[in-house]
């Protein structure tokens, strides 16, 4: 099993540190005191889970004496265990605090006050630190592809292919909404009516043309540079919807089409969600 300890300044991003580590796998849990977290990995142990993440900072300030025993004790019995420590200028704290409106966990009556009084209290935790993180001048997606880089992690991304009827109305998840009407038409072709894109005669007739062979094309090149530059402003995935008019013939043959193609370039995941509706 691998732990992961993220700590750090209200503000510096360890809520999204660890959604991030979420989103590569790890059982997250915050501020569970130090004490608890044998018991939380003897738990998992038998569910399979490998990774854990565990959250803490000094709104659990009561149990942070607890922390360096509770990290000694989990390399004592062979586990690896990484201490993370995110922290960031106080001006930045500053701002990050007057756009979000929160108040700041110690009070203080005065926010760097406070900001200075949790620096002092969480010296002694940043001084254990494996890794310290200045998020300054990182977004969200910058701090997890240095935490992904950091742990040697790698977060797979996702390209979601989703075909639907346009009768049925386009689905809101989509990031992308691509047009498969102008390909043929099995619905008029009564031995294929009753069947559906996935079916080799179905997926043969609609790109049986030669002439329709760029539509797809363009289809399928829009696909791949949406989803490409998804992946390169770090995004963990992307949603294609593809359309036709019923949602049972074109738009899942060319759903299975690109999935077949792209799988290759992108983890996919496809999903036909009209194809069972009466056309």
């Amino acid at each position: 099993m691998r732990v992961v300890v993220i700590s750090g300044l209200s503000g510096a991003g360890k809520s999204t540190a660890l959604a991030h580590l979420e989103d590569l796998g790890y059982f997250a849990v915050d501020n569970l005191p130090p004490r608890l977290w044998e018991a939380l990995l003897d738990a998992l142990a038998g569910s399979g889970q490998e990774k854990v993440a565990l959250g803490l900072d000094v709104r659990a300030r009561a149990f942070l004496g607890e922390s360096e025993p509770a990290l000694a004790a989990l390399r004592a019995r062979g586990i690896a265990t990484q201490l993370i420590f995110l922290e960031a200028r106080p001006e930045v704290l500053l701002a990050r605090y007057n756009l979000t409106r929160r108040a700041h966990p110690l009070g203080q009556g005065h926010l760097l006050r406070g900001i200075e009084a949790e620096r002092e209290l969480l010296a002694a935790l940043r001084g254990r630190a494996d890794w310290v993180i200045d998020t300054s001048a990182r977004g969200p997606g910058e701090l997890g592809e240095q935490l992904t880089a950091l742990l040697g992690e790698a977060r797979p991304f996702v390209l979601r292919l989703l075909s639907f009827g346009y009768k049925w109305a386009p689905p809101q998840v989509a990031d992308l909404l691509l047009d498969a009407r102008a390909l043929p038409n099995p619905h008029w072709e009564e031995a294929l009516r009753p069947r559906t894109g996935r079916d080799p005669e179905v997926a043969a007739y609609v790109f049986a043309d030669e002439r329709h062979e760029p539509y797809y094309q363009a289809l399928r090149e829009t696909a791949v540079r949406a989803a490409e530059a998804a992946r390169a402003a770090g995004r963990s995935g992307y949603t294609v919807a593809v359309g036709c008019t019923g949602g049972r013939h074109r738009s899942v043959a060319v759903v299975e089409r690109l999935a077949r193609e792209l799988a290759d370039r992108f983890a996919i995941e496809k999903e036909h969600r009209d194809v069972d509706k009466d056309d």
